[in-house]
């Protein structure tokens, strides 16, 4: 499994590329999963439904299954989060493991940047991003990608793990 993941500020366009990116690698016969780091609290349950209604009653563990798909709902309720490599752990194999969010992990990343963000470069203060994704001129030593062009992204994704 090849793990590919995305770094850049909130507005950047991480989601919406990551979105472009997947059915072009999916047309090229790769599975493809993700992890998303979310930075706050989220939820995929609603109130009113069987499942939410246990797990507030306290279960740990909710996994809710149909003949479409499941999920798997895991309540830290106080617990440490688990670390990258432990969630990873979680992950079915697949071809191509995506990552958005998770700044810190020591994987291949591509910085999406853009200057409305108003925010600064993170590549100068992480080894681990290979390339700059931005819709402006970036001083950088790393290849620099346009933003708009997912195919030329795609492509160097798949080239820089040797998938293509």
């Amino acid at each position: 499994m090849k793990t590919f993941g995305f770094a850049g500020w909130s507005g950047s366009g991480k989601t919406t590329l990551i979105e472009q990116l997947i059915p072009r690698f999916v047309q090229r016969g790769l599975r493809v999963s993700l992890i998303k780091h979310a930075h706050h609290t989220f939820d995929v349950d609603h109130p009113g439904k069987d499942s939410y209604r246990h797990r507030h009653a306290g279960a740990s563990e909710i996994l809710v299954t149909s003949s479409r798909r499941w999920v798997l709902m895991h309540e830290l309720r106080g617990t440490q989060e688990p670390s990258f490599d432990e969630q990873v752990k979680r992950i079915s194999p697949c071809d191509l493991l995506l990552v958005e969010g998770f700044k810190f992990a020591p994987i291949p990343k591509l910085e999406v940047w853009r200057a409305e963000t108003g925010e600064a470069l993170l590549h100068p203060n992480d080894s681990h991003i290979v390339a700059v994704a931005s819709d402006a001129r970036v001083e950088t030593k790393l290849p620099l990608l346009n933003l708009n062009d997912v195919e030329g992204i795609s492509s160097f994704i798949l080239k820089h793990l040797k998938m293509a």
